[in-house]
């Protein structure tokens, strides 16, 4: 099944849109961003905002889910298959996008960054977890990818509180010999 091609102009602007939004988020908090103040940094009127996003937390969503999935360089995770590097690097990633944040207008929304997170983890888990299964859809899987999102989300937020003691592979390693059975740490 072939998708339509997406006009190119179409992408501009949404990829303007959300620049712009990126932007006004790195000077004000986002309850002071307005659709006004976006629609003047990208050059555009609100309708054309309108066109692409049904409202500022439409393009929250958007945006935050863009940028996750750049730093998990999602693309390449669901050919690996669930092992040491693979857990480490997904950290680092996210760890990465959560410092990333830190700089940004991050207060307000910190359940929609976390939600974000954990669905983008639960996706990559999941064919990871397929793949190393040989296996269908399969609840169990499903669940299991599940408690590893929550599981590595929250041992970024975790780590977000001692990042000044430790780097983010030194802090996933100690956990990898009790996630991994059969695991020989070297």
């Amino acid at each position: 099944m072939n998708q339509p091609k997406i006009d190119p102009r179409i992408q501009r602007t949404r990829k303007l849109i959300m620049d712009s939004f990126m932007e006004l988020s790195s000077k004000k908090e986002f309850k002071d961003i307005t659709i006004t103040d976006i629609a003047a940094e990208a050059m555009i009127n609100r309708a054309t905002f309108y066109y692409h996003f049904e409202d500022i937390y439409d393009l929250l969503e958007k945006v935050l889910s863009e940028v996750l999935w750049i730093n998990l360089d999602g693309s390449n995770y669901p050919q690996d298959e669930l092992n040491e590097d693979a857990i480490t690097s997904i950290f680092v990633a996210i760890t990465n996008f959560q410092k990333s944040l830190s700089n940004r207008c991050h207060r307000g929304y910190e359940e929609t960054i976390a939600r974000n997170i954990r669905e983008q983890l639960e996706i990559i888990f999941y064919r990871m977890l397929l793949k190393q299964h040989h296996s269908e859809e399969d609840e169990g899987l499903k669940i299991t990818a599940v408690i590893l999102s929550w599981g590595i989300y929250g041992a970024s937020v975790e780590w977000k509180r001692k990042s000044d003691e430790i780097t983010p592979e030194e802090f996933i390693q100690t956990a990898i010999p009790h996630l991994l059975p059969n695991h020989d740490h070297a």
